[in-house]
């Protein structure tokens, strides 16, 4: 591994290939019922998880997407929920079901619904959920829709039902971006927030990193070597048009959104050292916002839009830091991360109470997420991982690593207890980005 400075001004524009670490094996605990086709493995245990049966849909069998699988591996993978058996129910939406039996099983909940093909191609979805411990209607939904958005449609039974039972907004309707390399290809994915349903953004000769998504869910900010030198593009989701945001003399690179959408910050090489720039998110003359002859990248803003967090080896060695919004000469950058020496990605959660970074320990590179003003725990046993980013609900982290030896794409909870692994494109992954809610 080079020393500090070269490795942080390597990893200002990230032209990285897979860290070549050992990585320890996964032990793997609950994980879902045969009849579920997902990729979800949980490991762990949660301190509290609510039981609920989740059954069949009427109508999967003949459905090309599995409703019932793809809602159950939603909550289990939330760490909130853990499953009871529900096979062979042949329940519907439209059941009374007898909620004894249910109760005995464990259950507190229980979900039941329908798939139906209508006569001009579409499919109508249907479900109820029902409290299994008062015997109360919880509430039911139906959605008419295509075949391309039956995964949608699972998703946001999904959303409704952890909304209703924790009180928190569901992020399963909710996308994520990330780039694999594949031979000598990049491609910057474009997916569900399971990992599933994934659409090709970008295929390039040339690499594409750091993928960060505007506000509003419509527009992905990246950085692609296709010019053959790091350049920042836009790129809006669904016409797939793109434009540059910034190529100046040296290296472009690090985009990220200000909460309003208005700005972007980016790390640029222009006059020397790299250091962070705000620009118009249109476009337009950057904006110098640190003010250091040491190498300062990574910047993320506060859910706020008053902070901005950032990596700088202005101490020495890379380590996270806080500015205003506005730049050092609008108020002095403070340092945040003080566990170990060397401290990278930084991630915010979205009430801003929790810092989520990657620190290298031991030569190993391990997700460390600490509580503001506390103390940074490790909360991974793998020794690759890369690039934090929260749910918008800030219950989640999603992150690249190895495990047991193959790629992966995870999730996490806060504390570490409940992982589970995505459904991923193959190939080498990484730079993972968690999308907004869904207007």
């Amino acid at each position: 591994m080079p020393n500090n400075k070269s490795f942080l001004l390597h990893h200002s524009h990230k032209v990285l290939g897979r860290r070549q670490l050992l990585c320890l094996p996964a032990i793997y605990g609950a994980s879902l019922p045969a009849w579920a086709q997902f990729r979800v493995e949980i490991s762990g245990v949660g301190v509290t998880q609510l039981p609920i049966a989740v059954a069949s849909f009427k109508g999967d069998d003949a459905s090309p997407q599995k409703i019932g699988a793809i809602v159950l591996a939603d909550l289990l993978r939330s760490g909130q929920f853990k499953s009871i058996d529900a096979a062979g129910s042949g329940l519907d939406e439209t059941s009374r079901p007898d909620m004894s039996p249910w109760k005995q099983k464990g259950a507190d909940h229980l979900v039941a619904g329908s798939v139906t093909r209508l006569a001009d191609g579409r499919y109508d979805v249907r479900f109820r959920l029902w409290d299994t411990v008062r015997g109360q209607d919880m509430g039911a939904q139906s959605f008419a829709v295509l075949t391309g958005d039956l995964r949608l449609a699972a998703h946001r039974i999904a959303d409704f039902i952890y909304e209703k039972l924790t009180g928190e907004k569901g992020v399963f309707s909710t996308r994520i971006a990330y780039v694999t390399k594949g031979g000598s290809r990049y491609t910057l994915w474009v997916a569900d927030a399971d990992g599933e349903g994934a659409q090709a953004a970008l295929p390039s000769p040339e690499p594409i990193i750091s993928p960060s998504w505007s506000p509003s869910g419509t527009q992905v900010a990246y950085v692609s070597f296709e010019s053959r030198k790091p350049v920042v593009y836009v790129q809006e989701i669904a016409t797939g048009r793109k434009r540059v945001l910034a190529n100046f003399r040296g290296s472009n690179s690090a985009p990220a959104w200000s909460p309003d959408g208005k700005t972007i910050s980016v790390t640029l090489s222009r006059d020397g050292a790299s250091q962070i720039y705000g620009m118009d998110s249109a476009g337009g003359e950057p904006r110098k916002l640190s003010q250091s002859s040491s190498i300062d990248t990574e910047p993320v803003y506060s859910p706020d839009g008053k902070s901005i967090y950032f990596v700088s080896d202005r101490g020495g060695g890379p380590q996270i830091y806080r500015m205003p919004a506005g730049g050092e000469s609008a108020g002095r950058a403070e340092r945040v991360s003080f566990t170990g020496s060397y401290n990278i990605s930084p991630a915010i959660s979205p009430d801003g109470r929790t810092l989520a970074y990657i620190s290298r320990v031991s030569g190993a590179f391990k997700l460390h997420v600490m509580e503001m003003g506390g103390q940074a725990v490790a909360i991974t046993e793998t020794t690759a991982d890369e690039r934090p980013s929260f749910a918008p609900n800030g219950k989640l982290i999603m992150y690249a690593t190895k495990q047991g030896g193959r790629e992966a794409l995870m999730t996490t909870t806060l504390d570490g207890k409940i992982k589970a692994r995505l459904g991923a494109q193959g190939g080498d992954i990484r730079e993972p980005h968690w999308g907004p809610f869904q207007k």
